[in-house]
Parts: structure tokens; sequence; C-alpha cells
């Protein structure tokens, strides 16, 4: 037989108590006085024998009570299979799921707070002495360490729900990196989770050198209908022109979403309302059309009506709504009159123009098009400054100079994984289609002519290179691309084939000219996500920020003030969250008291999935020194604890130390000892 808690076996001492008492015997007698005592003498001698055998039966009942009192708190028990970690201690890492799926209601309150009872569960069934880890979706710093019982109980009631969302090979891997730093402690890792599927995360089996067991809490799964995600079809953004917003809607159950009321918000008025039905476990795409904005930022919000499950039913996004669009016009040294004029056509368009040897490469990034054109040698510092400018999301376009040096074209765009100009052909042709697939002819065309009157060319470079990768403008009859587009990066290239003067062709007087150079310059720009997600830890891309001691850059929202990590790059600034953002909403970059850009930021829509996995799916995830425990049929008894191994006597030790207290209130009650002096003599 071992012993849980073998120091309480110093309260044996007390067994001194009773035998102290027994042998001075602290009563006081009463002499009585009698003239004769011979007749009495028998009597008493027989009253002193029978009363010697009560007080050490009595003696015995209570040294065996207090004997058996203590051998409960030392927690007896006969050895089991794990007998050998009895004694040890034990650390005890604890993951309480708090993502936004358990907000879920359930006859406990809420999923999150059935957890933190069987967290606490958990640590009860343990000793005083082992310690304890308490993880959370956040990975929060302060978790990192080991903790008594009580501080874990206390952790354990500071937990809310986080907007993160952690797979279970991340968690493993995180209980297994603080367990792993302390060697010769007996450890146990436990996760308690609904156990959503997004659990799961990539196909990989999580690997644990730890037994884990995995408590699953029963939820319902409910129908729920959320917007994934949302865009606009113009990158650039015009004062008081039509907008159209692309919102894609997923229905995450398994019947369909009848008639769902959706309402579109702009800087806090209603823009649009809709109504929309979507198939079950479907997702669609809808058009939101809205019009009167004015210049500066913009808050959107769609406002979702799906019941029960609403902690997605909002959505945020921000853009911005340009007063200007500054266009960065470089040439050879000569203005190309046909761009100027272009532009100049409308006020909205800010044109700057220089040569190509005087270019500003720290302000390229503030114009969201670039045209090159008339340029005989591209310079390798500017091909690379270029480079990285459409990689971070600029759109340049490239008109070839009548007379370029095509080795210098080709050092310039074949790196980027563009067509260069080759030879000249001197032949005469025509364009025999565009691609009105591409974005830049969609919403130029009411409806397309049958015969189109399209450009007439005299002679054009061909391409040469990645035509692979080309989305295709125009094509000559021929076959040969006369104007091509590649995505690259974040940006976007355009090449054409032909140089901008008429004796090239009559592309820079043609009436589609303008519609396309318009169409491409608000397609341009590296505007910012419309969006952000909480918790992915993605670095935010922002315009240029110098931030000092004394001008520090913060998100704001209401009262909130949030400080991100700041690092400078060239062109833009990247900021890197801290862990208290976890609020979804929309806030205000400042630098002191101006602000810079607005951000807007959404729950993970992988919470939005209210499916679970099984007890042989989470074997596939855990398929070695793992143990499933459905969540109604965990209790402290089947906690996996050195205490619990083997044949436990606690509770016999109890029940013995009361049925000796009881024989000793009987032999005191019942146990007489005087013996009348009548019957002595008869």
């Amino acid at each position: 037989m071992h012993f849980l808690y073998p120091a309480f076996l110093f309260a044996l001492f007390t067994l001194a108590i009773p035998i102290l008492v027994h042998l001075f015997n602290f009563r006081r007698y009463k002499k009585v006085y009698f003239s004769n005592v011979q007749f009495l003498k028998e009597v008493q001698e027989q009253q002193a024998s029978r009363r010697n055998i009560k007080e050490r039966l009595i003696l015995a009942a209570r040294m065996l009570t207090l004997a058996f009192l203590v051998f409960a708190f030392a927690r007896p028990f006969i050895p089991g299979k794990d007998s050998a970690d009895a004694g040890k201690q034990q650390l005890v890492s604890i993951f309480v799921d708090n993502s936004y799926s358990m907000q879920t209601l359930n006859r406990e309150g809420s999923l999150l707070d059935e957890a933190k009872q069987k967290a606490r569960q958990i640590a009860s069934a343990y000793s005083i002495n082992d310690r304890f880890q308490l993880l959370t979706q956040g990975f929060e710093g302060k978790h990192q360490r080991l903790l008594n019982r009580d501080e874990f109980n206390d952790a354990v009631n500071a937990v809310k729900i986080s907007p993160q969302s952690r797979s279970i090979a991340q968690i493993t891997a995180r209980q297994q990196s603080l367990l792993g730093m302390t060697a010769g402690a007996v450890k146990h890792s436990y996760i308690i989770s609904d156990f959503q599927k997004n659990i799961s995360g990539n196909a990989d089996a999580a690997k644990s050198d730890i037994a884990v067991n995995l408590v699953q809490l029963k939820a319902n799964e409910l129908p729920n209908v959320a917007v994934d995600s949302v865009w606009l079809l113009n990158a650039t953004h015009r004062p008081g022109e039509s907008e159209k917003l692309m919102v894609r809607l997923r229905n995450y159950a398994g019947k369909s979403a009848e008639k769902i009321p959706l309402k579109l918000l702009i800087n806090g008025v209603q823009k649009s309302l809709g109504s929309f039905t979507v198939a079950a476990g479907a997702s669609q795409v809808d058009t939101l059309a809205f019009s009167g904005l004015t210049a500066g930022w913009q808050r959107g919000e769609i406002q979702l009506q799906d019941n029960p499950v609403t902690f997605d039913n909002s959505f945020y996004f921000t853009f911005n709504v340009n007063s200007k669009l500054p266009v960065l016009l470089v040439d050879g040294g000569t203005p190309n009159r046909y761009l100027n004029a272009v532009f100049a056509a409308d006020p909205f368009f800010s044109i700057k123009r220089t040569q190509d040897g005087n270019v500003d490469y720290a302000a390229l990034s503030t114009y969201p098009l670039i045209v090159l054109s008339d340029i005989d040698n591209v310079s390798a510092g500017l091909a690379q400054q270029l480079k990285t400018y459409v990689n971070k999301g600029g759109t340049l376009m490239v008109f070839p100079s009548a007379e370029a040096e095509l080795l210098s074209y080709r050092a310039f765009l074949q790196p980027m994984g563009a067509a260069y100009p080759g030879k000249i052909v001197t032949e005469a042709n025509k364009v025999s289609g565009l691609n009105l697939q591409s974005q830049v002819f969609k919403n130029i065309f009411e409806s397309f002519p049958q015969n189109p009157d399209l450009p007439m060319v005299k002679k054009y470079y061909t391409l040469s290179g990645n035509t692979k990768q080309a989305e295709s403008l125009m094509k000559l009859q021929t076959g040969q691309s006369l104007w091509e587009g590649y995505s690259l990066g974040k940006g976007k290239l355009y090449v054409a084939a032909v140089a901008l003067n008429e004796d090239f062709s009559n592309l820079p007087v043609h009436a589609l000219f303008v519609p396309v150079m318009f169409r491409v310059a608000l397609l341009s720009g590296h505007d910012q996500s419309l969006f952000y997600t909480l918790g992915s830890n993605q670095a935010i891309e922002t315009v240029p920020l110098q931030s000092t001691e004394k001008q520090v850059v913060k998100l704001v929202r209401g009262n909130e003030s949030i400080i991100p990590d700041v690092k400078q790059q060239e062109g833009s600034t990247v900021l890197y969250l801290p862990g208290q953002l976890n609020q979804t909403g929309i806030y205000d970059l400042k630098k002191q008291d101006s602000t810079a850009a607005v951000l807007a930021f959404n729950d993970n829509r992988s919470e939005s999935d209210l499916s679970y996995l099984n007890s042989n799916d989470l074997a596939k995830l855990l398929p070695q020194k793992s143990n499933f425990i459905a969540g109604d049929k965990f209790n402290v008894n089947n906690i996996n604890t050195a205490e619990n191994s083997g044949l436990q006597l606690w509770k016999l030790c109890i029940i013995l130390a009361l049925i000796f207290l009881a024989a000793e209130t009987l032999l005191i009650r019942f146990y007489k000892t005087d013996i009348s002096i009548a019957t002595q003599a008869g």
C-alpha cells in the first residue's frame, strides 16, 4: 500500500493525546466515608475490572478513529500500472478553447463556462504540490509559466472569448514547448474544446510525446450564414461615381437559407438593402451598388440578420475615395503629347512628367500609375526600381521608343516575367479582336458592335519571351499581341508592341485609346486591403510613416488606443499588430492627431462553420498517446492521475473512522460498570 500524501502521516503523533488522557486520568476522585468497608471490597474490585475494560475499549476506538482519519488525508492506495509516478511532482498543461464557437449556449450557460469548470475539476484532481499551465487560443505570454492550483483557478476565471483559432498541431506543440523544459516530472496534457472541424488545420496529424487527453464538449450544429469576403470592382475610387461592391455569402448549414436580410452602411448611412437565398453548404456572390461618396476614407459595414449565431453578423471594410489620382509620365526627354492630352482631359488626374534620368525613386510609391514612353535606353537602376514598384502594387504601362535599345528593354522586362520588344515588323496590319473578358474592357461598352472600328498598325515590335502568362488585350490578324497585361506581385504591368506615335499605328488617336487608358488608371493603385482578419498575425503594409518617441503611430477606436510595432521599408511602413487587438471594428491609424489611414478588422470566418469532429476524426489527428473523453462523461474519478491509479482506499478509511467513532459513542452510552450491592450480596 502507498500513500499519495505521506506528509499527513506525521499527524499520527496525535494518537498520543488519548493515551495521555487515559494514563493520567485527569478526573478528580471524591472521598466517601463508610463505617465498615469490608462488605464493599468485593464489589469495588469487580467494578474496577469492568471499568478498566471499558476504558481500554474506548481508548482503542478513539485511537483507531484518529488513525483512520489521518490515513484518509494521506490518501492510501494499492498501486496500479502507474504507481511509478506516485510521489513525483506532476506538470499539467490544460488548453481551454475560448474561440467564438465556444459562445454556444448549453445547460452550463455556455461552452466556455463548461470548459472553465472542467479545467478547475482537472486541477482539483492533482496534488497541491503539482504545477499547472493554462493555455488559450491567444497563446499569451502570461500563460507561458507554471502556476499553483489557486493561481491556475484565478487564471481560468479570467479567460474570455478570443478571435484566435489554432490548430490541434499548434496547441500540442505549444504545450510540449513549456512542459519539455522541466526534466524528471510527470507530464500530462489536456485539451478542452468543442473540436470544430477547423481545429484540424492541415491534413498532417499532430505529434506529441506526451499523452494528450481530449475532452470534447457537446455542442449542437446550428444553421449559420456569414459574409465570407467583399471586394470592389474599381481599385481607384472617384467622388460621386457609382461603386459596385461584390459580397460573397456562405451558408454553413445543411439546409437552404431563405431570404437572409442584408444591409450595407457607408459612414453610418444605409446605402443598399437586399434579401438573399443561399443553398445548403454553398456560397454565392452578390452585387451591391451604391454612389454619392465624397473624398476621404469610407467606413463600410455589412449587417446580416441571422440567428441564433450572431458573432459573425457584421462585416467591416474601409477604402479611400481620392480627390485626385496622381499619374507619373516618364519619357526620354520629349513629352508625349498623346498621353498629356488623355490625362489632361479629366481634372481627376494629376499629371507629373519627368525625364528617365531624373526620376525620384523614393516617390514612386505615391503614384498608382506610371507610364513609360519614348525611352531609348532603360537604365538598370530605373529597371530595378520599377520592378520593386510593381511588386508592391503599382501599375506600370510601357510603350517602347521608336529607337528602342532592345537589349535594355529585354534586361528590363524579362526579369519581371514579361515579354519584351524584339525585331520590328514593318508590314501593315490591323487589330482583329479585343479580350472582352479582361477587366480593362469591362464596363467600357454598353453593347459591342458586330463590325467594330479597331486600330490600324503600320509597324510593330514582336513581343518575345514569356507570353504564356500574358493576358492579351488586343491581338493583330497575324495572332501577334499588340498589347499585353501581366500580374506581378501585387501590381500590374502592361506592355505595348508599338511606340506611342502615329508612325507605328493610329492607336494614340483611336477612339479606344482614351477609355482604355482611363480604365487602366482606375484599376491601378496599390491601395491597402479593404479589411484584415483578427488573429492572423499578418503584417499590414501602409503609407510611409516615420515613428518617433514624440510622434507615436497608434490604432485608435473610441477610447481604445493600441500601439503596433512599426518597421520601415522602402516606400512603405509595415505594422505588426500586438496581441491586445482582439475587437472587430474600424480603427483609425494615427500619427499624433492626424489620420494616416483607416483599417477594418473582422473575425476569422473559419469559426463560422459550426460542424464538429467525432472521436474517429480526433483519433486520426492524434493517432498516438491520445485519450478521448466525452464531456458529459468526464469527472474527477476518470482523470488519469497517479492518485487515481490502482485501488483507492481513502473512502474506506473515512468509513472505518466513522465506525470507530460510533463504537466509542456506543461504549460510553451502553457499557455499564455500575453494579448494585444487593445483587452482589445475594
